[in-house]
């Protein structure tokens, strides 16, 4: 893997760790990417429904509506497998009623 690759996968770790994502460092950078994109993904659809994604968050003890708050990664979950969870809780959020509103 060159430095390129090497560098921009640890920025896009550094994104998800600050976000709450744990990870083990094994993650091939192509995985990090689309567990960035299906994280994303999640945020845009938790803000469209009127979620605050300060409130709603993994690391908060009392948010304002658990189906905003991104799943967690359980221990030893292969990535392929938290990207597929994430974008089921996506199309949960999406059917929420919107609290905006």
């Amino acid at each position: 893997m060159g430095a390129d690759i090497r560098a921009v996968a640890e920025k896009v770790a550094d994104r998800l760790r600050r976000r709450g994502i744990p990870l083990t460092g094994d993650e091939k950078p192509e995985d990090l990417a689309d567990l960035l994109v299906a994280v994303e993904r999640f945020e845009h659809a938790v803000e469209a429904r009127g979620g605050d994604l300060f409130v709603d968050d993994l690391n908060s003890t009392e948010p304002d509506d658990p189906h905003f708050v991104l799943p967690a990664r359980m221990p030893d979950e292969p990535v392929r497998d938290y990207i597929a969870r994430i974008d089921a809780a996506t199309r949960s959020v999406r059917e929420h009623p919107d609290i905006s509103a």
